[in-house]
């Protein structure tokens, strides 16, 4: 069985037909460049509407951009980013926090792709040391590199504890809309309430074609901003195209309706794949991320029908991603693929 469909990433998928449509109805005429449109002014209401009018919004081209240039707004380069070891910034983005900010990362060895105060504290020891780089931030990632997700409760702890010690909290929300869902799309319970500085919402992995949204509620941190944006050519000239994309997610909950059809095809994966004998469900299935330990003798032969990443070589753990356009035959027909490799 081969198929143009795999579960190697979401950003594997194509790009939604509302959203192209979207695209297409900007792609009339001329219009002011630079955000300065009314497409732009759109985008930023439905997120206003989403989020409250407190806000500040900003588009950028990708996601390691709203990630780096939103730690650039948050720290300097004697400073330190507190982050969980498997954090997208510490191991998928090539050293562009660390270049970009000039900011050291402290990476902290994740549970389940999180971490915790208790891991944070022995940190701040030294933070009044010049010898030392100083914590100015924390990154969380939601949902987690793993699939799992921050309960409000775990994210206040964490946003409360870096207020009190003079430290702001980024979110990295690629996947925010799959953890949104996990909360029946209550999304201010886990950024805006419960305490975040800054989140990079996701847009790409979520049936867009390009481009990420900025969004500050401490609306303090934005001051050089644009600066940092312009800086670091994510300043679109044509931004009417990245907006009218979110103003198409936004519309009607496209955006938890996608993420929602993904997290409903993991967790159909997870429980297929479960019972399976040798196939073993490595973590809780709450995004749209299934990690499954397999045989070893699984990996190619599945790969080279529908292929997908080894996430731990050594362990033959396999990361299965589901995207907005993942079907129940999709599942199906690769579950008869393990089942038929295993005969």
């Amino acid at each position: 069985m081969k198929t143009n469909k795999n579960f190697a990433s979401d950003n594997n998928s194509g790009v939604h037909p509302e959203i192209m449509n979207a695209l297409n109805k900007v792609n009339e005429g001329y219009t002011i460049a630079y955000g300065d449109d009314k497409y732009t002014e759109e985008a930023v209401t439905a997120f206003k509407n989403l989020f409250g009018q407190d806000i500040e919004v900003y588009f950028v081209f990708g996601g390691t951009a709203a990630n780096v240039i939103s730690l650039q707004a948050i720290s300097n380069s004697y400073n330190a980013i507190i982050c969980a070891d498997e954090a997208h910034i510490n191991v998928d983005e090539c050293g562009a926090p660390e270049k970009f900010t000039g900011a050291k990362l402290l990476d902290l060895p994740s549970k389940e792709g999180k971490i915790t105060v208790e891991q944070i504290v022995p940190l701040l020891g030294s933070k009044s040391a010049p010898h030392h780089s100083v914590p100015s931030a924390i990154s969380i990632t939601q949902a987690t590199e793993v699939g799992t997700v921050y309960s409000p409760e775990e994210i206040k702890q964490i946003t409360g504890f870096a207020h009190k010690n003079n430290m702001y909290v980024h979110m990295d929300g690629a996947r925010i809309a799959n953890a949104a869902v996990y909360f029946n799309g209550d999304i201010l319970s886990i950024t805006k309430n419960a305490g975040i500085d800054i989140l990079s919402f996701g847009g790409t992995k979520n049936g867009g074609m390009y481009g990420e949204a900025v969004i500050f509620f401490n609306t303090a941190l934005t001051k050089n901003f644009p600066y940092l944006r312009k800086q670091s050519m994510q300043l679109s000239s044509k931004m009417r195209f990245i907006a009218a994309q979110f103003s198409a997610l936004l519309k009607n909950d496209l955006w938890l309706k996608n993420a929602g059809q993904a997290n409903k095809m993991a967790a159909l994966l997870a429980k297929e794949a479960a019972k399976i004998p040798g196939i073993e469900i490595k973590y809780p299935v709450q995004a749209n991320g299934v990690f499954a330990k397999i045989p070893h003798k699984l990996i190619k032969p599945l790969q080279d029908k529908c292929y997908f990443y080894i996430w731990n070589e050594k362990e033959n753990i396999a990361r299965w991603m589901t995207s907005f356009d993942t079907t129940e035959k999709d599942v199906y027909n690769f579950i008869e693929e393990i089942k038929k490799e295993l005969l």
